[in-house]
């Protein structure tokens, strides 16, 4: 995939680079960015420089993730990481991804992750194919969640032992959002010379 730049009315999603390294380093120094997400922990330079500058690009030459820097149009500052991740199943049958995110403390309750989201989600639906989102986060994340639900994820459920971390195993929440669950989205087109296949027509379970 070639890295794409995506505009809303006050943000810039732009993929990493590695000048966003020292930015990176100091938003995940909060401790909720270490503990409901992924990163190392503690989180390092090196840890902020490998993300910025080598894992980010990677995982677009090789389409095994799409990082965002979520970025202020106004200031110019970082306010989080918006990413598709777990696209494996992004060219199968399945047409899935998983959308993930992380926001800055400082740059909390301006709404700002609802609205890089929607930017991401309006291009994977209609630019990628996909056909089924997923969240997932550890449970107990309230904030995540929160997050997801304003964006029109439905609620599927917990899944039991799903995360090993720190010797443990913990239960994870789980969503999902359709292309026919967002307001005018009606997901790929599947129109001539665009490279994505004609919808796969959905069948829910009458009971």
């Amino acid at each position: 995939m070639k890295p794409v730049t995506l505009t809303t009315e006050r943000l810039v999603l732009r993929p990493f680079d590695a000048s966003d390294a020292p930015a990176v380093y100091a938003a995940c120094q909060e401790p909720d960015i270490q503990r409901w997400t992924t990163v190392p922990s503690p989180y390092r330079r090196e840890d902020a420089e490998q993300f910025a500058g080598t894992v980010v690009p990677e995982g677009w030459r090789h389409d095994t993730a799409y990082h965002f820097a979520v970025v202020t149009r106004a200031e110019e500052v970082l306010a989080g990481a918006m990413g598709l991740v777990r696209l494996d199943r992004l060219r199968t049958p399945e047409r899935q991804a998983e959308l993930g995110y992380w926001t800055a403390k400082e740059q909390r309750g301006r709404g700002y992750t609802v609205e890089a989201a929607r930017a991401v989600l309006g291009w994977a639906f209609g630019d990628l194919g996909v056909e089924r989102m997923e969240w997932h986060a550890e449970a107990g994340n309230e904030g995540s969640r929160a997050v997801a639900r304003r964006l029109g994820f439905r609620m599927e459920g917990t899944l039991r032992a799903k995360l090993p971390r720190e010797g443990t195993r913990r239960d994870v929440w789980i969503g999902s959002l359709l292309p026919s669950d967002l307001p005018g989205t009606h997901g790929p087109s599947g129109a001539a010379g665009t490279g994505v296949p004609e919808p796969t027509p959905y069948l829910p379970y009458p009971g």
